[in-house]
């Protein structure tokens, strides 16, 4: 029932943007393969998986679905959703400051065919016009956890390291990020009932386009930083993954 209306609010607020001009809307298409699927340094599938989504835009406002769908049957999903989040943003820049934006809105997460209960977060965040593209975002969970988690972001971008042909660039996209979880947020997801650091992550891409499309093939490399977190081993033993992927996008 949650996830009907939730739908239908999504599906309202995009007839409502039509209404306004389809032209000024912007439709982007993406899916991701991914080797495994590290969520804030929870191994959540430790086998391949394809991650598909549609975002739709328009002025600060951009409503999404994505999905993970596991390639395996490790979780009994195999060829089957075992994750849909739906999410509304809002991101402008801050009025009054220069070179800040702003970002906030929600995401409800549903777990199809698995026990994992589904659950929702809103969340808001400042980012910075700066050398790193410094920025912060805070999500808390008002249905499960009760409890935040804040997101630490950095990220360079070259345009061009080499080229594949004489109209084909391939850039790199470099990003880095260090979560933390209040004690509610860890109590819930990962049984320790400390406030800590959770996560740290390292990423690189290397976007190039062909016809319209983009693709991103990537290297990441997540790991657990504090000890209370590495101790509670609630998804497998490991606390350091490195996996690779490649994304495919487009926009409309």
């Amino acid at each position: 029932m949650e996830r009907i209306r939730l739908l239908v609010v999504i599906c309202g607020l995009i007839a409502c943007w039509a209404n306004e001009g389809l032209a000024a809307m912007e439709f982007e298409f993406k899916a991701d393969y991914l080797s495994k699927y590290i969520w804030r340094g929870q191994n959540a599938v430790d086998d391949p998986v394809f991650q598909p989504s549609i975002n739709v835009s328009y002025e600060s406002l951009t409503a999404s679905i994505w999905g993970n769908i596991d390639l395996t049957n490790i979780n009994g999903n195999s060829g089957d959703f075992s994750e849909v989040d739906y999410s509304l943003d809002h991101s402008a820049a801050l009025p009054g400051v220069k070179a800040v934006g702003y970002s906030v809105g929600f995401i409800y997460y549903d777990f199809p065919g698995t026990a994992t209960s589904d659950t929702t977060e809103v969340y808001w965040g400042l980012n910075l016009e700066l050398p790193l593209n410094p920025s912060i975002k805070v999500y808390h969970d008002v249905d499960e956890a009760h409890g935040s988690y804040v997101l630490l972001a950095f990220s360079h971008t070259i345009e061009k390291i080499v080229e594949l042909g004489p109209h084909t660039p391939v850039g790199m996209e470099i990003g880095a990020s260090l979560g933390w979880g209040s004690a509610s947020y860890n109590k819930y997801y990962w049984g320790t009932s400390r406030s800590e650091l959770d996560d740290l992550a390292f990423s690189v891409g290397f976007p190039f386009e062909i016809k319209g499309w983009t693709i991103r093939p990537s290297l990441n490399y997540v790991t657990l930083v504090s000890g209370g977190i590495r101790d509670t081993d609630a998804y497998v033993t490991g606390s350091d993954f490195f996996f690779a992927g490649v994304g495919l996008s487009k926009k409309f």
